[in-house]
């Protein structure tokens, strides 16, 4: 069983040295009730509407990232992975406005801002557990190896994630490797097979999530995501991801 991280600090419109400090030591933050109810609420109903939308036109690949299509609980056709969802609702577009994400990008630096057009953007990952899904886990990786695919020096960058259910350690989600941040080019490339091993790590954490809050990684950091051992609606787990880049 991953051991849980307890936190109860909130984000504000910069970070306190306590929260640099466990960042630099951690290569990860938990900040609770980041967006309130209502915004999730309203969030959702953004992603629905998108998701309505690209069904109907049969949109399959956005900005050369493919879409990543299930079906939910009842049959129906869903989108279980949404690439650069902002560009295409203009809640998802407004959120990514808040003033609070200063605070985040100040980690990366001075010229750091959100890549809302980079990285695949503003991501949207539907987990739902069950026969008919295509999204259930992924396995271990890092954010940051892209930038070797592309012919490029790693450069930092951080993925924030904003969460719109509750989730437990029984209903999966978000695993991490404290401190893999500091790791070599070595342990960025061979630490674990990229995406094929999806096993626990006795050093993995794991986090005990509200609809609401917001997590953020460093993008070396070795993460996966664990399959919900619930299945069905008491499974379902949305969680939107944006890249911070310099």
């Amino acid at each position: 069983m991953s051991r849980i991280v307890d936190v109860s600090t909130s984000l504000g419109t910069a970070l306190t040295p306590e929260q640099r400090a466990d960042f630099e030591r951690n290569g990860f933050l938990h900040f609770k009730h980041f967006i309130t109810p209502e915004q999730v609420a309203e969030i959702i109903a953004a992603m629905r509407e998108v998701e309505e939308r690209w069904i109907r036109d049969g949109v399959k690949v956005m900005n050369g990232t493919p879409i990543k299509f299930g079906h939910d609980v009842d049959g129906r056709p869903i989108v279980q992975r949404f690439a650069f969802a902002s560009q295409h609702h203009p809640v998802l577009a407004q959120l990514l406005r808040d003033p609070r994400f200063n605070a985040i990008t100040q980690l990366v630096g001075p010229d750091a801002r959100l890549g809302t057009h980079e990285k695949d953007g503003l991501v949207i990952n539907h987990y739902v557990n069950h026969e008919a899904s295509n999204f259930t886990q992924m396995g271990w990786h890092t954010d940051s190896i892209r930038d070797l695919f592309l012919g490029k020096k790693v450069g930092p960058m951080l993925n924030v994630g904003i969460h719109l259910d509750d989730q437990d350690a029984r209903n999966g989600g978000l695993r991490l490797l404290p401190g893999t941040h500091r790791q070599s080019l070595w342990g960025l490339l061979f630490h674990k097979l990229y995406y094929f091993n999806k096993k626990e790590d006795p050093k993995e954490v794991a986090f005990s999530i509200g609809a609401g809050d917001l997590t953020v990684h460093d993008g070396s950091m070795w993460h996966r995501v664990q399959r919900s051992s619930l299945v069905g609606e008491a499974s379902r787990r949305r969680v939107m991801y944006i890249p911070v880049i310099n």
